[in-house]
This record gives structure tokens, C-alpha cells and sequence, in this order.
């Protein structure tokens, strides 16, 4: 009896560690939890917070950006933003070199010529002033004819020398200002150089010996004041016609590179369309393609062909054109110390150095026109320099035995020799060397402005027909890649 209670209780025991196994046996309870309506509170909170994320428009764009029909999208608004833009600048950049080239032609060039027709005329006003003055007493019809004729050439050469200059002061540059005040000069200068040779004249028919002084007065008005004004202003005028034409000589690449760099997206989205939609053929990026080729091939047509006679006109107009001025332009200086040595009566001195310099001057630049290669004959340039060696040759010679003959007293031999119509006169020799570069810069003033027509004729509508093409490449596009877009919906 007493085992089985014994048994008993061991039997309790077991069940009781078995009924407590893993149960705390301490006595502390544990922290409280949130409340059931704090909990409700929150998740009310996350829910909001996540529909705001999910209508925010920059989420929503971002998350449309990375599907396809997004992707599509921005590659559309690209090439249509590129085609505007290539457009615009493709307008502006040939439309500039356009008129850059009309004006060359319409304004620059001529405003040159009338710079070296007013210089030449002065020069020839005062070449006729002395040698009227030296042939003694009443001189010749045909040298006073030459003297009102060259003054009213030189008056109208003037008058178009000013065309095209601004009043308002603050708008000149500096260039401007400087041939502003050598035009002032000029049309300042002038009268008074006319009233000088005919107060010399006047006394020269009256047998008064001061009236040599009036002309030499005259004549270094003209040499040291009017004629270096006239010579400034010309190389104002001249440089205006070389400056634009270093740029007008370069293709214009970045109009090259903007259609190519187009043409390159389409092709890169024709390819990414193939891939996504199977679809190997996309109509409106083959005309949007087909568009922006035509305009690159206009582009390289035109563009060469004007570059290439911008060049021509360049080498073979401007640049020998500013040669043959001043070579012409040394011409009447060698004929003016010449006559106004003999005006004088003296020792030469420094008139028959510059007489001299002015030669050696004129013979260099002439060798160096006669040497260039790129002045063929087609230009008619070469065939009159080489009258102009030979015309200062024979001037040369005569030069010499006037002064010879001056040197022995005997004037009026010398006299007879510089303004005489024989076929040795030294007159005879500056006729001839001055016709002939007249000549030869006529040629080279054709050949610069047939060279600039050409160049402005073939880029007159090439901007405006390519920003065109750019707007209807633009189109295609759209018409091209819309659909697309529209089939992911």
C-alpha cells in the first residue's frame, strides 16, 4: 500500500515537470503593445503616404520613362527638338554668309574702288598741275582738260567713298572713325589744294616767279596730307573686302555636323524600333531620313561651290587686285616726284629717290604677280603685267636721260622729255605702264565680283530650303513614331 502511493507521487511529479516545461517561472509580466487603434492609425498613415508617392507627377514620369512607349516618347521630342534647332542655326548660319557675300559685292567692293578711283584721280590731277606748270607760259588744253577732269572724278569718288556711313558717333568703330577723319580731310583739303594750283597759274601766265612757290605749296599739300588720307582711306576699304572673305573661304561645319548628328538618331532609333517592335521598316523615319540627306547633299553641293568661288575670288580677284592698286598707286607717286622735280628746278635729292624706290617697288610686286601660279591666263591678268615690265622699262631709261640732261642745265630738253608725246618721253613710258595696270586691275576687279556673284547665287535659298527640309523631317517623324507609342496603350 504504501509502494503504490509512493509511485503515486512520482507519477505526479513527472506530470507536473512535464506540464511547466518551457514556461516562465518568474513572476514579472511583459511590456504592453501598441493599442489596437494606434495600430489602425498607422496603417491609415503608410496607405496615404503611398498613394501620394504613387500620384506624384515626377514618380510617375520617371516610372514612364523606363517603359517602352516613354523611351519612345523622349527619343521623338529629341529629334524634333535636334530638327528645330539644326533648322534654325542652319537658316542663320547660310543666310549670314549670304548676305555677308551680297554685301561684298553691293557695298565693300565698290566702296573700294571709288577709295582707289579718288586716290588715282588726285595723283593725276597733280601730275597734270606740274607738268602744265613746267611746259611754260599758257599750258596745253589737253593738260588743264586732265586736271578739271581728274578733280571732278576725284569730287565724285568722294561722295562715294562717304556712302554707307553711319551719323550716330557712338556706333562707329574704330576703323570707321579713322577713315571718317581722313574723308574729312579729304573733302577739306581738296579746295584748298584747287585755290593753291590756280593762284599758281594765274601767276605763272602772268610771268611771276612765285608761282612756283604756290604749286610747290600745292603739290606737298597734295603728297604729304590729301594723298596718304586717300591712301588710309583705301586700305580701310580693302581690308573690309579681305576680312570677310577668311571665313567665307571655310565650309560652314558645324551645319555639317548638326545634319549628320541627325541623321546618325534616326538611324540609331530606326534600329532601337526594329528591336522592340519588329518592325524593320518605320515609314516616317525613311522620309524624316530621306529629308535630312537631300539637305546635306544640297548643303555639300552648295557649300563647296561656294566655298571654291569665294577662294577664286580671293586668290585670284581680291588678292591681286590689292597688288595691282598699289603698284598703281607707287605708279602716280614715281610720276608726281618726277614732274615736281622739274617744277622745282633743283637738285633732285629726294624726289628722284622716291622716284627710284617707287620703281623697285612697283618691278617686285610685279615678279611676285608674274611668279604666283594660281594667276593663269584665263585671268587676263598676266599678259598686261608683262606691258607693265616692259612700259617701266622704257620710262626707266627715259627717267635717266632726264636727269642727265638736267644735270648738264638743259632744261628744256629735260622738259621735253618728261612731258613730251614721243615714244621715249617719260610721259609715254607712265601712259603706258598706267593703262596697263589699269587693264590688269580691271580683270582682276571682274574676276573678284563673277567669283562673289557665284558664291552668293548658290547659297541664296540653301539655309531656307534646309531649315524646310529640317520641319518636314521633323513631321515625318512625329507621323512615324506616334503610332507606335499609341499601340502600348
Amino acid at each position: 500500500m504504501t509502494g503504490q502511493v509512493s509511485g503515486v507521487r512520482q507519477v505526479s511529479g513527472v506530470r507536473s515537470v512535464l506540464t511547466h516545461a518551457g514556461r516562465t517561472t518568474t513572476t514579472e509580466r511583459p511590456a504592453p503593445g501598441p493599442t489596437l487603434r494606434q495600430v489602425i492609425a498607422d496603417r491609415r498613415e503608410i496607405a496615404a503616404m503611398t498613394r501620394d508617392r504613387v500620384n506624384s507627377p515626377l514618380v510617375a514620369s520617371r516610372f514612364y520613362a523606363t517603359t517602352t512607349p516613354g523611351k519612345l516618347m523622349i527619343i521623338l521630342l529629341a529629334i524634333i527638338l535636334c530638327c528645330g534647332i539644326t533648322g534654325w542655326y542652319s537658316s542663320s548660319a547660310l543666310t549670314t554668309r549670304s548676305q555677308t557675300l551680297e554685301s561684298l559685292i553691293e557695298r565693300s567692293e565698290p566702296q573700294a574702288e571709288a577709295a582707289e578711283t579718288l586716290y588715282s584721280s588726285l595723283s593725276v590731277a597733280d601730275a597734270s598741275a606740274n607738268s602744265a606748270f613746267i611746259s611754260g607760259g599758257r599750258e596745253s588744253p589737253k593738260l588743264r582738260t586732265d586736271f578739271s577732269n581728274s578733280i571732278a572724278t576725284a569730287s565724285t569718288a568722294l561722295i562715294a567713298a562717304t556712302d554707307g556711313y553711319r551719323d550716330d558717333a557712338a556706333s562707329h568703330t574704330a576703323d570707321e572713325d579713322a577713315a571718317r577723319a581722313d574723308l574729312n580731310t579729304l573733302a577739306v583739303k581738296i579746295p584748298v589744294y584747287t585755290g593753291l594750283v590756280e593762284t599758281a597759274r594765274t601767276n605763272n601766265r602772268l610771268g611771276y616767279p612765285v608761282g612756283s612757290a604756290y604749286l610747290t605749296v600745292a603739290s606737298s599739300l597734295m603728297q604729304e596730307t590729301i594723298l596718304p588720307a586717300a591712301q588710309r582711306l583705301y586700305e580701310q576699304r580693302s581690308s573690309a573686302i579681305s576680312e570677310p572673305q577668311r571665313t567665307l573661304t571655310v565650309p560652314p561645319w558645324g551645319v555639317y555636323i548638326a545634319l549628320f548628328l541627325i541623321i546618325g538618331m534616326l538611324l540609331a532609333t530606326g534600329r532601337y524600333l526594329a528591336r522592340r517592335t519588329r518592325r524593320h521598316f518605320n515609314a516616317g523615319l525613311i522620309a524624316a531620313t530621306g529629308a535630312l540627306a537631300l539637305g546635306t547633299v544640297w548643303l555639300l553641293v552648295a557649300g563647296l561651290t561656294s566655298v571654291a568661288a569665294a577662294n577664286t575670288a580671293k586668290i585670284s580677284g581680291a588678292d591681286p587686285l590689292h597688288t595691282l592698286t598699289s603698284m598703281r598707286i607707287l605708279t602716280q607717286q614715281a610720276r608726281s616726284a618726277e614732274t615736281l622735280s622739274l617744277v622745282r628746278r633743283s637738285d633732285p635729292g629726294e624726289l628722284d629717290r622716291m622716284f627710284n624706290s617707287s620703281m623697285d617697288q612697283i618691278k617686285q610686286r610685279s615678279d611676285r604677280l608674274s611668279d604666283d601660279p594660281e594667276l593663269a591666263d584665263d585671268h587676263g591678268i598676266t599678259d598686261p603685267l608683262s606691258d607693265v615690265r616692259a612700259a617701266l622699262v622704257r620710262w626707266r631709261s627715259a627717267h635717266g636721260e632726264v636727269g642727265r640732261l638736267l644735270t648738264n642745265g638743259d632744261f628744256p630738253r629735260a622738259r621735253d622729255l618728261t612731258i613730251g608725246a614721243g615714244k621715249t618721253s617719260t610721259a609715254t613710258g607712265y601712259t603706258e605702264a598706267n593703262s596697263a595696270l589699269v587693264e590688269s586691275i580691271s580683270e582682276a576687279r571682274s574676276t573678284f565680283r563673277s567669283s562673289i556673284n557665284t558664291a552668293q547665287r548658290v547659297l541664296e535659298y540653301t539655309g531656307t530650303g534646309i531649315a524646310i527640309l529640317c520641319v518636314v523631317a521633323a513631321g515625318a517623324v512625329l507621323a512615324g513614331l506616334f503610332p507606335r507609342i499609341r499601340e502600348y496603350r
